[in-house]
């Protein structure tokens, strides 16, 4: 039998966003006999019994923060001697990276990036000095992953990073489980509606306050419409003012971080993403494969691109709360009660396209020789 590769995946911790769901469905789908698979947890202290198959080895480090984590990640990554180290999370990344030089020469390191950087570098989502990280450190990874090729084209330009380590991705998805599974769940909701579900860290990149602007202009028109937002955050305090000053306490449903979303899609009447800017999120996908009507803000290019013209989508004019307004209003004139969309476009981010082209990856940078 070949020798297994080792990969060592590392997120923050489970149990949170898009990110840690991809690394999560890697561990439990990458090839176990071709690969000796371990799950690095940064800010988790334990794992409960169950969360991860038997033959995925939890490494739950406990930190304070990722980069508290330092010198307990070294030592990890030092004694475990992977082949390949594929990291989810900027913040992560960046740790990662700058230990480069110290760990095995054979090792490969592939960085996962969420979000188109312009964006949130723009919108001062982030602190100083991270675009000099990005230029720094992002050049010594052996592959960037990207979710969209508007996303790639983004870092390659505003970075400079090489075009032959950029590598397009798509996030994996469940969309067979996920499509079985609405029919099995019964209804969170009550009231006739129509029902509007959320789904995102609470953060301002997320556009919650559109949703909530939006949404009080909405009941003007359709006074039962109600909504449920499932994430936790730091916004979650402005967020609930917001609602009490619109109005809308008893409209909206704050149900926080929700580890199966798809308990909230059957009866649901649309998801809304209403992101300032996004790189293609997992919640997105989820909703789609669950076949949910999707009202949307053009995020991003990738997730313009991605919906735009399809069928049951209703993609908003431009980036702004009456934008979104107008978008919902025209989905929820138009929609029948529980209607339904196959979204076609979902298919390329199953479960068994993503993880193959994941292998492929794995299996080009290993063959490789150590720069």
């Amino acid at each position: 039998m070949p020798q297994q590769n080792r990969v060592l995946l590392l997120i923050p911790h489970l149990g949170g966003g898009g990110a840690e769901r991809v690394a999560a469905l890697l561990a439990q789908n990458l090839c176990r006999e071709k690969h000796e698979l371990h799950l690095g947890l940064i800010t988790q202290a334990c794992v409960a019994p169950g969360a991860m198959p038997p033959w995925v080895t939890v490494h739950a480090l406990g930190a304070s923060r990722v980069r508290a984590a330092a010198f307990t990640l070294l030592h990890l990554m030092r004694r475990l001697k992977p082949d390949v180290v594929l990291s989810g999370m900027a913040h992560l990344n960046f740790l990662v990276l700058l230990m480069r030089p110290l760990l095995a020469r054979r090792t490969r390191v592939l960085v996962r990036q969420n979000a188109p950087v312009s964006a949130s570098l723009a919108s001062g989502a982030l602190p100083p000095g991270t675009r000099l990280l990005y230029r720094l450190c992002y050049r010594h990874a052996d592959r960037v992953i990207c979710q969209t090729p508007a996303m790639a084209a983004d870092l390659i330009a505003e970075f400079a990073i090489p075009g032959q380590r950029v590598v397009v991705l798509p996030n994996p998805v469940d969309v067979k489980t996920l499509r079985a599974a609405c029919n099995d769940v019964p209804t969170q909701w009550t009231g006739p509606g129509p029902h509007l579900l959320a789904v995102g860290r609470l953060s301002p990149e997320k556009g919650f306050d559109f949703l909530l602007s939006a949404l009080a202009m909405v009941r003007m028109h359709f006074p039962q419409a109600d909504l449920v937002i499932a994430g936790a955050g730091l916004e979650e305090a402005v967020l609930k003012a917001q609602c009490n000053k619109l109005g809308l306490a008893d409209a909206v449903r704050f149900v926080g971080y929700v580890e199966r979303p798809d308990m909230y899609f059957p009866g649901a009447t649309a998801f809304v993403l209403a992101s300032r800017h996004e790189g293609l999120p997992n919640a997105l996908l989820e909703a789609a494969a669950g076949g949910l009507p999707i009202v949307a803000l053009p995020s991003s290019g990738g997730v313009a691109e991605l919906l735009r013209g399809q069928p049951g989508i209703w993609l908003a004019r431009d980036i702004h709360s009456d934008a979104l307004t107008a978008s919902l209003l025209s989905a929820l004139s138009a929609l029948r009660p529980n209607q339904r969309f196959k979204h076609a476009f979902v298919e390329q981010f199953g479960i068994e396209n993503a993880i193959h082209a994941y292998e492929a990856l794995i299996d080009r940078v290993r063959s490789e020789r150590a720069r």
